[in-house]
């Protein structure tokens, strides 16, 4: 009866760590096999352990190239993606116009519309205007694909703002401006940073659209793909556990300064 007891007054703890493990399986088994050293072509199996791919990551041709087209796409997509977001956002929230319903509505299709339609359509449209398939057109395919997501995103930290605080400026004699960077933008910014994140977490893992409009542009998870096929080195786990322990000191950085902000509000 104890142990009914104890289940039922910490079961959501548990179910919450056993979805966050399970979660969390594939990143530990990549980078466990981070520090394999197979006998073959595949690191499917565990043979033996090295830092050899530690120490030599960018030891396999070309790999190297294909990660920093997409951190060069990511983050220019980000940008993108981020600025126009911003300002649709804003727009949708603060202005009332025309079509605005039909604006909000389409601002979902990117993200309900599966990916391989996408692709495809954005393929005909770049053939139809006689553009060259390459590193432009990976970018410009990311950005409309990343932007919904900063939208949605922003849009909901623009709506749950105070219009007070921002009347309260402009009593104090500030101008536009002065009321946009010192109050606007600084309770936007958690919404702002949640779009850009996720920005780049989509462009740089992104294999469908890219593989659609890449033309003989090698992303790296299009070079991951083509080595899946025929033998998958060891540094693409190194480069995988590197991307996910940057992504988990994000996250640990953002709690420590949100943690801080809070405790100096009290």
């Amino acid at each position: 009866m104890a142990l009914v007891n104890w289940l039922k007054r910490y079961f959501v703890v548990i179910a919450g760590l056993l979805t966050l493990g399970y979660l969390l399986l594939p990143n530990i088994v990549v980078t466990v096999f981070s520090f394999n050293r197979p006998k073959g072509r595949f690191n499917y199996q565990w043979q033996q352990f090295s830092t050899d791919a530690w120490k030599d990551p960018c030891g396999v041709a070309d790999m190297c190239g294909s990660l920093s087209i997409s951190l060069q796409i990511a983050f220019w997509a980000t940008v993108g993606a981020t600025v126009l977001g911003s300002m649709i956002a804003f727009a949708l929230v603060r202005y009332r116009f025309r079509a605005r319903g039909t604006v909000n509505s389409l601002i979902f299709l990117p993200m309900a519309m599966p990916e391989v339609v996408m692709a495809a359509s954005l393929l005909t449209l770049f053939l139809n205007l006689g553009a060259q398939l390459g590193f432009w057109t990976i970018l410009i395919a990311h950005i409309m694909f990343c932007l919904s997501f900063v939208v949605v995103a922003v849009k909901a930290r623009v709506m749950s703002m105070d219009p007070r605080l921002e009347e309260a400026a402009r009593d104090l004699y500030a101008s536009p401006v002065q009321t946009f960077l010192r109050v606007t933008l600084p309770i936007a910014a958690p919404g702002i940073a949640a779009g850009a994140l996720l920005s780049f977490a989509l462009s740089f893992d992104d294999f469908i659209i890219t593989n659609f409009n890449a033309g003989s542009t090698v992303t790296f998870p299009m070079f991951v793909w083509g080595s899946a096929q025929r033998g998958t080195p060891v540094q693409i786990n190194v480069i995988g556990t590197t991307m996910f322990l940057v992504a988990v000191l994000l996250v640990l950085v953002s709690m420590v300064i949100g943690n801080r902000r809070n405790r100096q509000k009290a």
